[in-house]
């Protein structure tokens, strides 16, 4: 589903060159839950963005579910993202005018969709986050546990293969974080496809899978079993 090859990505700063990507090759499959672990500067926020197709590469191929996606112009990326991709992001990225519904709403206004089909698919994915009851709320209104719930219900609503998690736990205290964990792990074991970014350790060892990420380049790939 997620084949990287020979990913760069460089970057000039006057004489000389950052690789923040440096001949990265990862493949994931579909049904997979992967962690992509690094401290700040590890390249795996750039890892990320390669990966949502909100950046492409300086050289390599990236294929997204069959398709190249690594030459695309931003239309085109725009459309992936909008249809293959569900993000979700540390500070949740809820727009405070708008009520719970219409932020879950948002992804899908660029699908063409009708309005009522568009509320059923939102309806669907508060309910499924167990927010259907606080539709007609507001972001304020919420704790950030539920804020982050909100966040989840937009990613899925569209219903696309793979949910990028950007540190989804790093602003929220340990209980709430647990909690927003275990909900991944609920979506995983329903057989979404799910990568995590995070420098967090404890969290990257609940994870099946853990690649590790060290100044652009691929350190270790393992699996839960083989850490054992």
């Amino acid at each position: 589903m997620i084949d990287l090859k020979d990913i760069y990505k460089i970057y000039s700063d006057g004489d000389s060159e950052i690789r923040a990507l440096d001949g990265v090759n990862l493949h994931i499959s579909r049904g997979e839950f992967v962690a992509i672990v690094g401290a700040s500067g590890s390249g795996k926020s750039t890892c990320m963005n390669i990966i949502g197709c909100l950046d492409i590469p300086t050289s390599g191929t990236y294929m997204l579910n069959g398709t190249d996606v690594s030459t695309m112009g931003e239309n085109d990326l725009a459309r992936v993202r909008n249809r293959e991709l569900g993000f979700i992001f540390q500070q949740y990225n809820l727009i405070p005018k708008l009520n719970l519904l219409e932020n879950v709403e948002l992804p899908l206004i660029y699908r063409g969709l009708s309005p009522e089909k568009r509320k059923e698919m939102a309806m669907l994915s508060l309910e499924r986050v167990g927010l259907g009851d606080r539709a007609k709320k507001f972001p304020s209104q919420l704790s950030g546990g539920q804020q982050q719930r909100v966040s989840i219900a937009r990613a899925l609503a569209g219903n696309p293969p793979v949910i990028l998690a950007d540190e989804p736990t790093g602003a929220l205290d340990s209980k709430t974080g647990h909690d927003v964990l275990e909900f991944l792990k609920k979506l995983h074991s329903e057989g979404t496809t799910i990568v995590l970014i995070t420098h967090d350790n404890g969290i990257a060892e609940q994870i099946p899978r853990v690649v590790r990420i060290h100044d652009g380049k691929i350190i270790s790939d393992e699996s839960k079993e083989a850490r054992v």
